[in-house]
């Protein structure tokens, strides 16, 4: 006689980038066994791959497709299924601010974290009189990237930077014409940058740094010191024990 199939409770949440409501079940033991042995391979592809199918496989709403979400999209998503596959409480340690050395556990409930959105955030940057260039947010290739340490081919700062950019321009245009970076060549993408002054680099920058980003802030008080200290935890990482 076959065992028992045993039912799986299902949840929704909201995408913070299109605000739709999709509904997603828990990781099973053989998708989580999936994640940590991609992970432990250190190989971006695997890694890469392991989430898309997971994540695919946790969406029970159809039509969602997980590459065309957004990076802050995905880190929420995938926030909320681990809480809800193995604990919606995780325990991180903290570094107080005051002296820099002395850490703090604190129990963090995964519900409480939300993306935060800046109010200066825009995905669209003056170049100059004539034209501007659009962004687009990173993809799940860049996700990965941004949370997985794959070693020495992360190395060049400077070459990962330039990647990044290169992968998140949609188009330079003005109101007569414009350029979709989709038609145009990866090459000569990354020759354009290069010509950019660095003004224009600090206003792509800023873009990634006010774009929508997991945020949640902590109070913790010193137990050397006895000083309070208000830390803001950004990113995927600094919730994931």
């Amino acid at each position: 006689m076959p065992l028992p199939s045993i039912s799986v409770p299902t949840y929704s949440l909201e995408i913070p980038s299109t605000n739709k409501k999709i509904k997603y079940r828990p990781f099973l033991v053989r998708e989580e066994k999936l994640l940590i042995i991609a992970k432990e391979s250190q190989d971006p592809e695997q890694i890469n791959q392991a989430i898309k199918d997971v994540l695919q496989n946790c969406i029970l709403t159809k039509g969602v497709d997980i590459e065309k979400l957004t990076s802050f999209d995905i880190e929420y998503f995938f926030l909320n299924v681990r809480g809800k596959s193995v604990g919606e409480e995780v325990e991180v340690l903290i570094t107080c601010l005051d002296d820099m050395k002395t850490q703090v556990p604190v129990a963090i409930n995964l519900d409480d974290i939300k993306v935060v959105q800046n109010e200066r955030h825009t995905r669209d940057i003056e170049l100059d009189e004539a034209f501007k260039l659009r962004m687009k947010y990173p993809s799940l290739e860049q996700f990965v990237k941004q949370n997985y340490d794959v070693g020495p081919k992360q190395s060049d700062q400077l070459e990962s930077t330039f990647t990044m950019i290169a992968d998140c321009i949609e188009q330079v245009y003005n109101d007569e014409e414009s350029f979709n970076a989709a038609d145009e060549d990866p090459k000569h993408i990354r020759e354009w940058i290069e010509t950019l002054s660095p003004k224009h680099l600090e206003k792509v920058n800023d873009f990634f740094e006010t774009m929508p980003k997991l945020s949640h802030t902590v109070e913790i008080i010193n137990p050397n010191t006895g000083v309070r200290n208000d830390i803001v935890l950004e990113g995927l990482n600094s919730f994931l024990a």
